[in-house]
């Protein structure tokens, strides 16, 4: 696959998504690190909103955390948490949901809860925190997430956060507005839902990636779109971005905070 590495193609794929016009509720990991490169490239003007309460951040360093100083020290305003999620999420304000997930199924519906039964669980998950509220409140949600087949399954443990349901209108029948996720990115391809069954279909093969790879790696029988495009390899810039970023990160987090610091004005 070329000099760039299936993570970073999947990073810069979904950092692709978002524009300088949108409102943008950050996950940590991923999805963080996907909207922090759209913020240094080709969406300067995005608002990066976490968890936390910190609105408009722009770390420097991606953040350990929703609790990691380097979003409050960055950010316009912080807000209560209440406030973030009454006035920002439910409110309307928010135009992307970015979330990740531990397990998917190919309506969206996401587990982050546990793996096997809730009572006597396999493995005990993070939980939800906010993702249950950004996946029903945030104008549209992109999931990102490596592919296995212990991750994407045909059925999902437990539904921590509400994607598509059972497919359909699932979520208008229960008066879910807003339109849930509408892009799924992962290390191999480039997926959005079926305008009426809501199953998420691939519509683009990231470079160096077949049909076999995709199906390998899914726990549920691929569909893929009449019309198969390939994803873009990274440009220069978005690879020396996301590198870098990465870069001042690791230095950072094992104590070279200062050196690490020194591209903040860069950006």
């Amino acid at each position: 696959m070329g000099d760039f590495t299936p993570n970073e193609m999947m990073t810069i794929a979904a950092s692709r998504a978002l524009t300088s016009q949108d409102v943008c509720f950050v996950g940590i990991g991923a999805p963080s690190a996907a909207c922090n490169v759209a913020r240094l490239t080709h969406a300067p003007d995005i608002t990066l909103i976490y968890e936390s309460g910190t609105i408009g951040t722009a770390p420097d360093v991606l953040p350990l955390s929703i609790g990691d100083g380097e979003l409050c020290d960055t950010a316009l305003t912080t807000v209560p948490v209440p406030e973030m999620f009454r006035y920002w999420l439910q409110g309307g304000r928010i135009t992307i949901g970015f979330l990740g997930a531990a397990q998917l199924d190919k309506y969206g519906n996401i587990n982050t809860t546990v793996v096997g039964d809730y009572e006597k669980p396999k493995v005990r998950l993070p939980g939800g925190g906010g993702a249950p509220e950004i996946a029903t409140s945030s104008g549209e949600v992109y999931i990102t997430m490596a592919q296995s087949k212990r991750g994407m399954v045909e059925r999902i443990d437990f539904y921590t956060s509400f994607g598509h349901g059972e497919g359909g209108d699932h979520r208008k029948r229960l008066g879910i507005k807003t339109k849930g996720p509408t892009l799924l990115i992962t290390d191999l391809a480039i997926w959005k839902p079926d305008p009426e069954t809501k199953e998420f279909t691939v519509v683009s093969l990231h470079p160096g990636v077949t049909r076999e790879m995709v199906q390998e790696t899914c726990g549920w029988k691929v569909k893929f779109a009449e019309k198969l495009e390939e994803t873009p390899p990274p440009t220069v810039l978005e690879l020396s971005t996301l590198r870098d970023l990465k870069a001042r990160t690791d230095a950072a987090h094992k104590g070279g905070a200062p050196a690490a610091k020194r591209g903040a004005k860069d950006g």
